[in-house]
């Protein structure tokens, strides 16, 4: 049993694979509710307590998009993209449209647990935000009040838009944040999609964060897609 015990909402499609997800869950104490439909699924919302959605987009009545879309509109739960969609727009399109993380056909039982558990957490410590000033990842750490950042016990230096885009990153624990997402709560709205800044800004950091900066241990790249700080 985990240490969870929380309502997923499972909508697939495709009985095989909701079988499996469905076992691999039962397996771990979560309570899993399965929906063949979009229409299904938005019934089930509206009159039961989800914890967590496991939504794929293909469905044969609503696109997934459009799910997230009218989940967004009331609720902070966690979404996590279960498609055999693997193009990066795709992933890109999900996560900008409020999905928490994006699983891509096949995967394994321990992967998708992992990435429940993760987006879990990260829902916890959004929830906790308010009162928490002081938030750590492993030897990292940033005082949100005090604008600090430390390593290892020692002050890290960085400049004001290392912190931002640090600060951003620890708001967002365990989550995926695509390119555009940053680059828009970084710079501005009004900034364009300057990618290339982005790297350079994020090599900057990486060279004080990491012993070995190809190898990152704090932040991960999601190729193609965008960046997510490690939940360790």
């Amino acid at each position: 049993m985990n240490r969870y015990n929380e309502h997923v909402l499972l909508v697939e499609d495709d009985a095989p694979i909701r079988n499996f997800i469905a076992f691999a869950l039962q397996s771990e104490g979560f309570r899993c509710t399965p929906a063949d439909t979009g229409h299904a699924a938005l019934n089930l919302l509206l009159s039961e307590k989800v914890d967590l959605m496991l939504l794929d987009l293909g469905l044969p009545d609503l696109d997934g998009m459009e799910i997230i879309k009218r989940v967004r509109e009331w609720s902070d739960m966690p979404i996590l993209v279960v498609s055999a969609r693997d193009q990066d727009k795709e992933k890109a399109a999900a996560l900008d449209g409020g999905a928490d993380d994006y699983l891509t056909k096949p995967f394994s039982a321990t992967e998708l647990l992992a990435r429940v558990r993760v987006a879990l957490r990260h829902l916890y410590k959004q929830r906790g935000l308010q009162t928490q000033t002081s938030l750590e990842v492993g030897g990292l750490s940033i005082d949100l009040k005090k604008r600090l950042v430390h390593l290892d016990g020692e002050e890290l230096h960085v400049t004001p838009l290392e912190y931002s885009l640090l600060a951003l990153f620890f708001k967002n624990i365990g989550k995926v944040l695509t390119t555009g997402y940053i680059i828009r709560e970084v710079w501005g709205a009004g900034y364009g999609s300057d990618t290339q800044a982005l790297r350079a800004l994020m090599a900057g950091l990486r060279r004080k964060l990491e012993e070995n900066p190809a190898k990152p241990r704090y932040i991960k790249t999601e190729i193609g897609v965008g960046y997510r700080l490690v939940d360790e």
